[in-house]
């Protein structure tokens, strides 16, 4: 990392010059006059958390780390012929054998896309756009609930397979995609802390396909999206996991906020199939998978200087309502994000769309043109006492613990230094514990938990 953030420094130290003298964003490709057939970007993060009275189970006291990542991205372009390679190099120090360190905090050195593709104008339609793309790449769609591209996380998912992309010329989206999920490797705590490099890789016992829509109106400017998924798992050499065959249906429906004017957004999905409540060997029983989530927002942007906006939401994703039933009904989020709904993730990710009961309250404004702030609270209930609450993993299978977990506040602060170039950020939540973190089997119990962040950016 130290080499890294050195020339991420100078690269830092051009763009500050650069800037002074034009206030267009700086970029490398221009800086290096590149043809017009390649492009070549990326970025770096820095970003240092810490942790006091840690939530999950069996940890203690206090923790710290400090995380980097850097992305290099270079596109070739030919005619409607392309071609994409992006590099990810993600690293920590400061960690220790106490810290919640997996691979979503490390992946060292790692081709994260490896793609070619193809676009056809006018295609089935005037207008119209088809992008088919084959390799490893990484993929977001609609509001990333389910399937994303990392963004707070310091790792981000990346799939190897087909994708095909449908716009027309009037805003309709359709695509297809059928991808494996690559694995990051290393994965034991001894080889993440040393940050040591293995490539990743994924398997056929691994994948996830999808067809997802999106019309731009469907009903008085209101947006539409459907989607229907898939995702198929099976053990495979050193990674466990729990086996699934499960189908997600869901549909979403919102509408931007802008001044003076009521916003809201609507998410629902629904999963059936099969699945095995555990990665364990011995855990050999298939469960009917019968699970759902819900997401409703609704907001109010004011016409001020500051663009104030208030914002109320409800989550609602199911837990198993019996462990010693024939039927998983414990809500599986795929391969989605959950900073933009949960709060800060890293060594904190208190929450994720799984066993979750919660509303919450959101104040955003932006004081600044490139200053922007965000106030949240929410109020957190297990959707079934006798289920695991599944970051901490903690349950009490006989639900005498319980199902309030806490309130959480949040808060951030977001600071465009050189607008398209350095951003800052600092953050942080404060997790007061309720009934359930007090009492279940294998709490903490060492209060309530605090967590902060600060972080840099350089995109160039």
């Amino acid at each position: 990392m130290n080499r890294v953030a050195a020339a991420v420094l100078l690269v830092g130290w051009s763009v500050v010059a650069s800037a002074a003298q034009d206030a267009k964003p700086w970029r490398l490709d221009s800086a290096l006059d590149s043809p017009e057939l390649f492009s070549l970007g990326g970025s770096y993060r820095v970003r240092y958390e810490t942790l006091n009275h840690p939530y999950r189970a069996g940890a203690t006291g206090s923790d710290e780390i400090l995380v980097g990542r850097f992305l290099l991205n270079a596109r070739i372009t030919l005619q409607n012929f392309y071609v994409n390679l992006e590099l990810e190099d993600a690293r920590q120090q400061l960690a220790d054998s106490g810290t919640a360190l997996g691979t979503d905090s490390v992946n060292t050195l790692e081709p994260l896309q490896v793609l070619a593709g193809m676009r056809f104008d006018n295609a089935f339609a005037r207008g119209a756009r088809l992008d088919v793309s084959a390799g490893r790449m990484t993929i977001d769609v609609g509001a990333r609930r389910l399937v994303s591209r990392n963004n707070f996380r310091n790792t981000i998912n990346a799939y190897t397979g087909v994708h095909a992309l449908w716009k027309s010329a009037g805003g309709f989206e359709t695509r297809v995609f059928y991808v494996e999920p690559v694995q990051r490797k290393p994965s034991d705590l001894a080889s993440l802390l040393d940050n040591e490099q293995e490539l990743d890789s994924e398997s056929s016992d691994v994948s996830l396909w999808g067809v997802f829509g999106a019309a731009p109106e469907l009903f008085g400017n209101v947006p539409a999206e459907a989607y229907f998924y898939g995702l198929r798992t099976r053990d495979h050499a050193g990674i466990p996991a729990a086996d699934r065959d499960i189908y997600t249906p869901g549909f979403r429906l919102y509408r931007t906020p802008a001044p003076r004017s009521w916003d809201f957004e609507t998410e629902a999905a629904y999963q059936f199939g099969t699945s095995r409540l555990t990665a364990a060997a011995m855990d050999t029983r298939d469960l009917q998978h019968r699970a759902g989530f819900f997401h409703g927002e609704i907001g109010y942007t004011l016409n001020g200087r500051i663009s104030p906006r208030l914002e109320l939401s409800y989550d609602y994703a199911s837990g198993d309502d019996d462990p010693t039933d024939i039927e998983n009904n414990r809500f599986d989020t795929l391969y989605g994000s959950r900073r933009f709904d949960f709060g800060p993730t890293g060594i904190y990710g208190a929450f994720a769309r799984s066993n979750i009961n919660s509303p919450g309250l959101r104040f955003e404004a932006k004081p600044q043109r490139t200053l922007s702030t965000m106030v949240g609270y929410r109020a957190v209930w297990l959707a079934s006492a006798r289920d695991q609450y599944t970051t901490a993993r903690l349950q009490d299978r006989t639900g005498n613990s319980g199902d309030f977990v806490g309130h959480q506040l949040e808060a951030q602060v977001q600071y465009n230094l050189l607008p398209g170039n350095v951003v800052l950020e600092f953050g942080g939540a404060y997790l007061a514990h309720g009934d359930f973190l007090e009492a279940a089997p294998n709490a903490p119990n060492e209060g309530d938990t605090t967590y902060i962040y600060a972080s840099a950016m350089a995109t160039f």
